[in-house]
């Protein structure tokens, strides 16, 4: 037997949830693709979608991922169990969702008005959100004016970024690579490469 079918029987042996979680994942397969299919996605190689995904294309907008994707968003998928699927949302006619090789993404929400445009390697925990933009403005006379008009501007994550369970990153944001954001952070300003940012707002903790 191979080294890979053996380690392959051993995780079955050691965690027998994972059997279950990849049938159910081949059975939706032919559902999950079509869905990519109706909203203009191009499908990668070795994607593993465990979930039907939230997508809302604006259909003059951009959405492009990587090979080697991983989207989980059954809540039995992560054993932080995702609290909604995950979502991938262009609000805009040039917004632009754009996301490396072999990324992962548990219950994560990604919305764009300006662009997103996110590394390789990169790995966002459960429930986190970034998102580009305020949705509606910040004045009473803004809203009144134009309820969906809020400022945006474009959010750059590096390469081997890790972002923690529950955080956001907000609009404007550039996420150095091999930045850590903490569980929880609130990230209003850029992080510099290979530090550890948290808090709320989210500062410099450590370096890496």
């Amino acid at each position: 037997m191979s080294s890979d079918r053996q380690n392959a029987w051993t995780k079955v042996r050691n965690m027998p949830w994972t059997a279950r979680l990849e049938l159910r994942r081949r059975v939706a397969w032919p559902l999950v693709r079509a869905q990519f299919a109706w909203h203009g996605i191009a499908w990668g190689a070795d994607w593993k979608i465990f979930g039907r995904p939230i997508i809302q294309r604006h259909r003059g907008s951009q959405i492009a991922l990587g090979d080697g994707l991983t989207l989980r968003s059954w809540p039995r998928s992560n054993p932080l169990a995702p609290t909604a699927p995950v979502v991938l949302s262009t609000r805009r006619a040039d917004a632009a969702i754009e996301v490396g090789t072999d990324c992962g993404f548990t219950g994560t929400t990604l919305v764009a008005a300006d662009r997103i445009t996110i590394g390789d390697r990169v790995l966002v925990g459960g429930n986190a959100s970034i998102v580009d933009f305020d949705f509606h403005p910040l004045t009473p006379e803004g809203r009144a004016e134009a309820i969906n008009a809020g400022a945006a501007a474009p959010i750059v994550i590096g390469n081997d970024v890790f972002v923690g369970m529950d955080a956001l990153v907000m609009k404007g944001v550039t996420v150095g690579e091999g930045a850590v954001v903490g569980a929880g952070s609130v990230v209003t300003q850029d992080v510099p490469s290979r530090t550890v940012v948290a808090g709320n707002p989210a500062t410099v903790v450590r370096e890496l």
